[in-house]
């Protein structure tokens, strides 16, 4: 193929036209092994943005990054294999608990995560926060590793899913992620990879999301049901709320020690109830219940008994982790070393919290990327007091900043003051969860 090719279908996409299967492959093998750089691929990626993608081109954008490096082999593992996802919020450790949930619950869980995006966290950067935790496999090194444990988190790399990893950090700085066939396909193609049948989706809307609002949701979920369906995938997606963020914390060590503590039976009442909730769907989507308060009454079980804890532990220890974070993070979890609280103004109930802006405000003071090459502080971030609905008096701490030095201190606590707005009269939060979809 000539020089020009990678040329000539920006244009055609640049002007709405549909690719075929080959050209999508074309771009997709150039971008994994650098023949197309990164200007072109920037370029492919907004002409996308701009124009969209039929369902048959994003299936077959999908199948064209899966197969960009290697997969776990088929028959690997033994079933049920499972994975999850999320399209990506603020706040959001729920992989770090719906995913040793699982494992407790008798599923191989093997899951790929990605990094930050935007004003969003990734689980793979939480994960780095924990000292010596390894997330980079091959393939076999990655089934091996489910196989002893039940269970493995694993990052997209030069051996999985290549073309992905590489159009993941361009998009970050491109103003190009929240694209839902861009979205989809990167997802998609990262399950597929790892051999998962089941897979449950968290596809979040609202502030802080990625995909704006619900009826947005709505076009990626079942954008990814029919994707599943074309491979043959049990699939199934929970619509939830991302008007404010999840949980208390946000910030990468800072998110690992909630989620520990929500896998003792003492998280935040949020975070538990979308970790259910999406356990609870793959439980029923893989056949192991035959409802989801059967599913949900099981898991919760092994929620509150510590055997959920048993296998994040076992999972860390397996990855490189230390054998006693779950027993005493804060012992083993970077710290930040300056912090400083944001106060009420007035009193009233907190009526709005931006989610948007509170991960705009954990990236600047490090726990995001500005530039897809920009290596993250684990310890930094944000910790919430108060979320929708709560009642305040002015001078309440409403969340504490924590910065790596004093002179982020003031802009990052001018802009997360500004998340905050307040009403004169009770306020009632809205649901997290609005709907679930499924494929079956």
């Amino acid at each position: 193929m000539r020089a020009s090719r990678a040329v000539d279908l920006i244009r055609r996409k640049r002007d709405g036209e549909e690719l075929t299967g080959r050209e999508i492959d074309f771009l997709v093998e150039g971008i994994a092994r650098g023949s197309i750089p990164d200007y072109q691929a920037a370029a492919v990626l907004m002409a996308v943005y701009l124009r969209g993608m039929t369902a048959g081109e994003t299936l077959h954008l999908t199948l064209a990054l899966a197969r960009s490096g290697d997969q776990v082999p088929a028959g690997a593992l033994l079933p049920p294999v499972m994975d999850k996802h999320s399209t990506g919020g603020v706040g959001d450790k729920t992989t770090l608990v719906v995913a040793p949930l699982l494992a407790a619950a008798g599923a191989r869980v093997i899951k790929m995560s990605g990094r930050g995006l935007g004003h969003t966290g990734g689980t793979t950067d939480k994960l780095e926060a924990i000292p010596g935790f390894r997330t980079t496999f091959t393939p076999a090194e990655l089934a091996a590793l489910v196989s002893e444990t039940g269970l493995g988190l694993a990052a997209a790399s030069e051996r999985l899913v290549p073309a992905d990893g590489r159009l993941y950090a361009i998009r970050d700085v491109t103003a190009t992620v929240d694209s839902p066939p861009l979205i989809a396909s990167s997802i998609m193609a990262k399950k597929l990879a790892t051999g998962a049948q089941t897979i449950v989706l968290d596809v979040k809307f609202g502030s802080g999301s990625l995909v704006g609002g619900r009826q947005e949701a709505r076009r990626l979920a079942e954008a990814m049901l029919a994707i599943g369906a074309g491979c043959g995938r049990r699939v199934g997606a929970v619509l939830s709320d991302m008007d404010q963020p999840l949980g208390w914390a946000v910030g990468n060590a800072l998110e690992v020690e909630e989620a520990i503590g929500c896998l003792k039976g003492a998280g935040p009442a949020d975070l538990e109830e979308l970790s259910l909730e999406l356990a609870s769907l793959a439980l029923c989507l893989a056949g192991l219940e035959t409802s989801a308060a059967a599913a949900r009454d099981r898991l919760s079980a092994l929620l509150h008994s510590g055997q959920a804890l048993a296998s994040f532990t076992s999972m860390v220890q397996a990855q490189g982790g230390p054998p006693g974070l779950t027993g005493s993070p804060g012992l083993y979890l970077p710290r930040a070393p300056v912090s400083a609280s944001v106060t009420a103004p007035r009193q009233g109930w907190v009526a709005r919290l931006d989610a948007r802006g509170v991960g705009e405000v954990a990236a600047l003071l490090g726990a995001g990327r500005l530039a897809h090459d920009q290596r993250v502080d684990p310890a930094v971030g944000v910790v919430l007091a108060v979320k929708v609905g709560d009642r305040v008096e002015a001078g309440d701490v409403l969340a504490t900043v924590h910065a790596r030095s004093a002179g982020q201190v003031a802009p990052a606590t001018a802009r997360l003051a500004q998340a905050f707005t307040f009403s004169d009269r009770p306020v009632t939060p809205p649901p997290l969860v609005v709907e679930v979809l499924s494929g079956e």
